[in-house]
């Protein structure tokens, strides 16, 4: 819609095998959109290439892990007067194409927040046996908490209005982010939907999540949720 200013939020850490293809299809899918990618200061080139793949760019001094890159990303989108933030990751498995489902429904449904979700139609996932258990199991722990279900807890494909973006800014969970942000919007009693969206192979390099690191994102995150939980409770019987 005339007026509106949108922006495309990148969080990236040694991402140099991709970042420059990823901007370059987000712009070519896209057209003159903004896009930053927030640089956790990272050890090879990715800063250096995404700017010249002609994002605007944001290098933190020190490695903050993906929630505090994202969190600076919406602050800055905030405090700039965007109305709507998208963010999607630096690997390309992300399709820029479904990046207009998701603002359809920011602006037709009446949430804060639309996730892009890879478990509404059927195809590749690219994903290990645990971390399809661990989103699994945060489906039946979360169903109750939001008061309805969702299907991809987990995915870093997320469009947020201003509303969310201004709770964000202030406010965001540091560590594996998604799971906990949702309990966050719940407290708000904002709401969210999700709407299908396509994945693909990362274009280079490889996850750093290992086995390992899967289960302790489990446990890590349930203890967010229980804290998040705990602060809803407290604050509703005040």
């Amino acid at each position: 819609m005339t007026g509106e200013r949108i922006l495309i939020l990148i969080p990236a850490y040694n991402e140099e095998g991709s970042i420059g293809t990823v901007v370059r299809e987000v712009r070519e899918v896209l057209g003159p959109v903004d896009i930053l990618v927030v640089d956790d200061s990272s050890e090879d080139q990715t800063a250096l290439l995404a700017r010249a793949a002609g994002a605007m760019l944001v290098s933190v001094p020190h490695h903050l892990g993906l929630g505090g890159v994202v969190q600076a990303g919406y602050r800055l989108a905030y405090e700039y007067g965007y109305d709507y933030v998208v963010r999607l990751d630096g690997d390309g498995q992300m399709d820029p194409r479904d990046v207009p489902r998701l603002l359809a429904a920011l602006r037709s449904e009446g949430v804060q927040m639309v996730i892009g979700s890879r478990y509404m139609e059927k195809g590749s996932l690219y994903t290990s046996w645990i971390r399809e258990m661990g989103i699994r199991f945060f489906r039946v722990i979360l169903r109750p908490i939001l008061g309805k279900s969702v299907r991809d807890p987990t995915s870093g494909f997320v469009g947020v209005n201003r509303e969310a973006l201004q709770v964000f800014s202030r406010s965001f969970p540091l560590e594996y982010p998604e799971i906990e942000a949702l309990v966050v919007l719940r407290r708000k009693a904002f709401r969210f939907a999700e709407v299908p969206c396509r994945v693909r192979p990362r274009k280079a390099g490889r996850s750093t999540i290992t086995p390992a690191k899967s289960l302790y994102y489990i446990v890590h995150v349930l203890l967010g949720v229980l804290v998040n939980i705990l602060k809803f409770e407290r604050h509703r019987w005040r």
